[in-house]
Formats: structure tokens, sequence, C-alpha cells
């Protein structure tokens, strides 16, 4: 049901009222901690218990970690309450998105959503929860919400307290994903009949606290540096993507290189951003859809639709299990639902209107982001004729040992071409995802893509 009646909505419409590029007052930021989370959400469950309080998320020592890197699943013995499909969809649609609800239309025969008690297991680092108040009392939006002031000194979660749509998908822009990150995923992207082909990436992600050697000078316009390098199949091993994204988007956008290892240059890439291709998506996706959404807000309209409770993927440690092989999780039409976990939440409700004279082959998009995280769960984009589309969802999973929200992997359904793209899955990979790993700022440099491109 819809959270209308909470003291945060009304506290939503106050804020609303006020100017839309200030920071909060003191005394609103003192909620952090209190009536809300110390990251945003509310911290009370809702008035028919079928959300619990936050208390705190899960504790590091929640499960065990095998020397691959792969956690155990601490609801491993939980039983579903329900299973949602076609034949009773309509006794779920209030908690149901268009998105969500378009699956079983298309899929009637397969798709499933299967439901287990909600657990709010985010639990972040004290340094970040303390990081996020600053952010609370100093951040600005600047340049229409398109950059950001007085950010670099919290680095993390632009605005706990939003007032606006725009800022609610800054929020996801900043999360928090560990200070270095290094995963081997792969992404594919099936045909009708559920044949793929795996493509393997090698991801390392730096955010500036957490990387060597970086000139502070340099970078304090600086939100992180990525390298995506592809490992498999042949034909396209040795590529590699270099990323710089900034803060404010606006005085200084998104850099990107490409280095070709067939061609053995590397190459300014400014077709990586919007929609321009994904890798290797095969015509599926675009570059903004990749982390369920990134890169500059401003050929968008941001409109806060408001808060609501939607069954969305939550603690997804099923999925993330070295005892599934890609053939479990990838089948046509869709990935195997059997396998997801859903959970009841609150999340913020995001509107995404194109803007006059702006281009992008999407004409709307909508947003529905985890209270707790502030990672967006499902996603929705909308065509030129405004027809729902493609379907995305993000199967969140919290690594509790090294204290981060994430996904197992994402997934990106295209309605009209009953294909899909699902990339971030490690099932079969050496190891999980590495956290707090040593990187230094040479790492991502166009000078240094040469040599991490050669075969």
């Amino acid at each position: 049901m819809k959270t209308g009646t909470s003291w945060l909505c009304a506290l939503l419409i106050n804020l609303l009222s006020l100017s839309a590029n200030a920071a909060v007052s003191s005394e609103e930021a003192l909620s952090l901690g209190k009536d809300l989370t110390p990251v945003g959400g509310e911290r009370a469950g809702n008035s028919a218990g079928t959300i619990p309080p936050w208390a705190g998320g899960l504790p590091k020592d929640a499960g065990q970690e095998n020397s691959d890197g792969f956690l155990d699943d601490p609801f491993a013995n939980e039983k579903p309450l329900f299973t949602i499909t076609a034949e009773n969809v309509e006794q779920y649609k209030e908690n149901l998105s268009e998105g969500q609800i378009a699956m079983f239309k298309r899929y009637p025969g397969s798709y499933r959503m299967v439901v287990y008690p909600s657990h709010r297991t985010v639990s972040l680092p004290d340094d970040i929860y303390a990081a996020i108040k600053t952010s609370a009392l100093k951040t600005e939006a600047i340049e229409s919400g398109n950059g950001l002031r007085n950010f670099s000194e919290s680095r993390y979660y632009a605005f706990p307290i939003p007032r606006n749509g725009l800022e609610v998908i800054w929020n996801h822009i900043t999360r928090y994903r560990g200070r270095t990150l290094h995963r081997s995923i792969v992404q594919v992207t099936p045909q009708v009949s559920g044949d793929y082909t795996l493509v393997r990436f090698e991801d390392k992600v730096g955010f500036p606290d957490g990387l060597k050697d970086l000139d502070a000078s340099k970078s304090s316009n600086a939100l992180l540096y990525y390298t995506q390098r592809v490992t498999a199949p042949s034909r396209l091993a040795g590529n590699v993507l270099l990323v710089h994204e900034s803060i404010d988007q606006v005085s200084q956008p998104r850099m990107a290189w490409l280095y070709n290892a067939g061609q053995r240059r590397v190459r300014r890439a400014p077709q990586v951003a919007y929609d321009g291709p994904g890798t290797a998506a095969d015509g599926l996706a675009t570059v903004d859809n990749f982390d369920m959404y990134n890169g500059a807000p401003d050929r968008y309209e941001w409109r806060l639709v408001g808060k609501r409770e939607l069954y969305i993927p939550y603690n997804n440690y099923k999925l993330d299990s070295q005892s599934l092989k890609y053939s479990d999780i990838v089948k046509p039409g869709h990935t195997n639902q059997d396998l997801a976990r859903y959970e009841l939440h609150r999340v913020w409700e995001v509107e995404a209107t194109l803007k006059p004279g702006e281009r992008h082959i999407y004409a709307k998009r909508r947003f529905f982001l985890d209270e707790d995280s502030w990672q967006i769960a499902v996603s929705e984009q909308y065509d030129a004729r405004g027809q729902l589309w493609r379907v995305g969802q993000a199967m969140l999973v919290q690594q509790y040992k090294a204290q981060v929200p994430l996904y197992a992997f994402e997934t990106l359904n295209d309605l009209t071409a009953g294909r899909y793209l699902a990339i971030g899955m490690k099932n079969e990979e050496k190891h999980g995802v590495e956290f707090g790993i040593d990187l230094s700022a040479t790492e991502f440099t166009p000078a240094a893509l040469r040599n991490s491109g050669v075969r």
C-alpha cells in the first residue's frame, strides 16, 4: 500500500516548497539516524507489519565467506510467503509496477515472483554514515540540478533527504559501492529460443577516496574511475573501455576512451553516454541502462511521484551462489524466476520525461529506488509513442562482509523483441566481487589502456 500518512510524506511536502538547490538545515539533518535511517530511509516499519523497522542491517558476521569470495545465504532456510503468477497477479497489482505487470502478460506461462518475508539488510560503514550527514548539510545542486557543489568532501549520497526526483536519482548515482572493487562477470543476450553466448568482462572501479597516487588538485570534480576489459569471446577479447565520471557533469562532462585490440589504438569515445549502444549488448541496451541508470541527467525532466510499497528483488544470495551454473539462470524470455527472491519494501518512484529538443530513444522512464540503499531496483523505459518498451530489474544483495549493497546481476527485458540482456553474473567465475583492493590512479589513464588491452 502507498505510504501516504507517514510523517515523512508531510516532511516531503514542506521540503518541496523550498529552494531547489539548497542543502538541508541542521535541524532537518538531525533526523538522519533517528526517525530516518542514516541513509535517509524511514526507520519505522509499515503499519501492516509486512515491512519491518530498520535495525542496523545485516552484521558483518551474518554468514561465512568462502575462499573464492562468495557469501553464505543468511535466509537459506526461509520458506516463501506466496508466489505471484499470471493467474493471480490482479490480487497483488497494488504492490507491483506497470513494468512488472507487463512481464506477467508477456510471459504468462513462465514468469512468476516468489515472495519471501522482508528483511532490511542494508548496512554501511560508520564513516560513510558520517559522510552522508555532511552531504545533507553541504551538497547543493547546480546548473538546473545537472551537477553538484560542495560534494567532494563527502563523496557519497548527495541528497539523503531529497526534495525532488532529480535529487533522488543523484543518490543512486552517488551511492556507496566500496571505495574500490574488482569483479569478473558475464553478460548474455539470449535469442528468443534461449541460445546465448557468454561475454566476459573484467571490471575495476575506483572512487577518489580509495585510489593511491591521485592528484587531489585534479580530482576535485571526479566521481569515479572505471575500466571494463573484455576477456571473451575471442573476437572481442582485449578491448578496453575507460571512463572518468565527473560530479559537475555540465562544466566537465564524462570522459571516455576505447582501446581496440585489433587496431591497437586508443581513441576518445564520446558515444559512451546517453543512448549510445551498450557494450556487446546486441542492440538491447543503451549505455545509460548500465547499473540501471548512469551518467548525466540533463536530457530529462525529473518528477518525484512519491513513495510506495513494492515487491522488488531483494536478498538474492541464491542467484549469487557458486552452486548455480549460468545455464540454470539463463532461460528463454527471462532469467529463471524460480531462483529469484522478492520482498516487500518501500521505494521512491521517479519519472523522467525527455526535455523538448533533446534526443534519446527513451521518451519516458520510470525508476523505483530501494529506500535503504538508493539502488534502483526496477526500471521502465518507454518509446516515442509512449509504449512500454523495456523493463529492468536489479537482483539486490547485501555484501555484508564489506558492508556494500550491490546486486547479483541486472536484467533488461525488451517486451517487443522477446529478448533480454543480463549482466553481472559471476557464479562460474573464479572469485566473487573483491572490495578494498589496491588500485592506483595511474591504472585509470589513457596511457594505461594499451597494456591492459593485450590479448
